[in-house]
């Protein structure tokens, strides 16, 4: 698809909001089991012959089923801490990364990547999140002091959404030189928070999960580290990291990114996950979405004495905890997921939130809304025009034109005659007063929005974008 790119500029300033009220633990004991059996898809697949109670428990993710409950004793809000990686530069999303880290590419009209992970924790009542940034972070920086630097954990003062910049220090002059290397350089403030568990989580995904079943899944198994993993088809197996599981969920192998005749090791029977003979046929290697749950102890211990120059969590910190014989399992996530990591993956995301009946993804989820910026923008304006498939953001006026699968950001103008099909549209960061487009129009320049007349088709328009009259965007 084709994609242009407009200036980046500040979003005028919000007040922040008050804080919300996130759910909380549900006050049901813990039940522990000497070692459970491992169910997918609600099958169990063995159950442990030594367990004095066993407790059979389904590694589902889906937040919004309340078909089970989570009875984390502690509760997450105090024995849990978030840890949102940055990313590193985005090339291959790259011009949306030219002035913009990865997490703070804007998403579904209204809102940017960051808010998925962020949004996730709040309703899995994580509530003490940080998040480590390094390349082109103003963007992301702005947006989550604006839309989360409020006090979100009640009058006490608990709940934070903090931001970790890389740094250079004089025990370390290196900038982040990975995941596991990030991790460890604010190792010292981490370990001053008592906590039970740190949650790594990556700030490029779009999904929803309840992180307090994957957290009880880790300590139902009394693992020493849980990885998320999900089936996955041949074609994409290449970009992640592929694991090998017992009839426990236990990892007994572990390879990053394999290629060739790795690849083809690697490929497993995944009907132990639940599917049927026709999907595990179609799905037959195991993934790791690169999101884990460490054991404090188990973190400090890996980072510091077994792997202290080990750069990257999903390359060597996981694979060498495999081999050293630590406790390594597999939590099974069965909802929608997608690494945003390439331009096709990043336009497919967008436009899969307009199909029907049901979206790829859905913004609509009572249970498990997804937070951001308050804007307090006025409502879209559509004037004699006809939208089909679509969402459209906040503060839009559209006049007269043609719009038929495509996403729409905020504050997006588009003009008479415009038509606008299996696009995607950023919007823009501020409106353009009526002196503005004047003073534009008395000089030959082009004001910020759709022009008449034009036709866009198969395209990303990035924020702040100015597109003529009759001007054709294809792809």
């Amino acid at each position: 698809m084709a994609t242009a790119t407009g200036a980046m500029a500040a979003t005028s300033r919000a007040p922040i909001p008050a804080a919300a009220a996130f759910p909380g633990d549900l006050g049901l004991g813990r039940r522990r089991a000497a070692a459970p059996g491992w169910r997918a898809g609600g099958r169990r697949l063995r159950a442990s012959p030594s367990a004095r109670r066993p407790f059979v428990f389904s590694p589902r993710g889906v937040s919004d089923s309340r078909s089970s409950q989570t009875c984390l004793d502690p509760d997450a809000s105090t024995s849990v801490l978030g840890i949102i990686l940055g990313g590193g530069a985005g090339t291959r999303l790259y011009p949306l990364t030219k002035k913009r880290a990865k997490p703070a590419v804007p998403l579904g009209a209204n809102y940017r990547l960051i808010d998925i992970p962020v949004s996730n924790c709040l309703n899995s009542n994580v509530s003490k999140i940080y998040v480590l940034t390094q390349f082109n972070s103003a963007s992301l920086n702005r947006h989550l002091s604006r839309a989360y630097g409020n006090n979100i954990g009640g009058y006490k003062n608990e709940g934070f959404v903090e931001v970790l910049a890389a740094q250079q220090s004089p025990e370390n002059p290196n900038w982040f030189q990975g995941t596991a290397d990030a991790v460890r350089q604010y190792m010292w403030l981490f370990e001053e928070h008592n906590v039970m568990e740190f949650l790594i989580l990556a700030g490029d995904h779009l999904y929803r999960m309840d992180y307090q079943k994957f957290i009880q899944a880790h300590r139902e198994t009394d693992a020493d580290i849980t990885v998320a993993a999900l089936p996955m088809d041949e074609q994409r197996a290449t970009a992640f990291g592929l694991m090998k599981i017992d009839d426990e969920g236990r990892i007994i192998e572990f390879s990053e990114k394999p290629k060739g005749e790795k690849l083809k090791s690697m490929m497993v029977d995944t009907t132990i996950l639940g599917l049927d003979q026709e999907r595990a046929k179609e799905l037959p290697y195991i993934a790791s979405m690169g999101i884990y749950v460490f054991s404090k102890d188990v973190m400090l211990r890996l980072l510091r004495e077994n792997f202290p120059a080990a750069n990257d969590f999903g390359s060597e910190v996981i694979p060498g905890a495999t081999e050293i014989g630590m406790r390594v399992q597999a939590y099974l996530y069965d909802g929608y997921w997608e690494d945003i990591g390439t331009i096709e993956a990043f336009y497919n995301a967008n436009l899969g939130i307009t199909k029907k009946p049901v979206p790829d993804f859905s913004f609509y989820d009572r249970s498990a809304p997804i937070y951001t910026q308050p804007r307090y923008l006025p409502p879209s304006k559509v004037l004699d025009a006809d939208v089909t498939d679509s969402v459209i953001g906040e503060g839009c006026v559209i006049k007269h034109c043609t719009i038929n699968h495509s996403v729409v950001g905020l504050r997006s103008c588009i003009s008479e005659g415009a038509v606008i099909e299996d696009s995607l549209l950023m919007g823009a960061d501020y409106y353009e007063t009526e002196d503005d487009k004047k003073v534009l129009s008395e000089t030959g320049g082009i004001p910020i929005g759709i022009g008449k007349n034009a036709h866009i088709r198969k395209a990303i328009i990035d924020k702040n974008a100015r597109i003529g009259e009759n001007v054709k965007v294809f792809w």
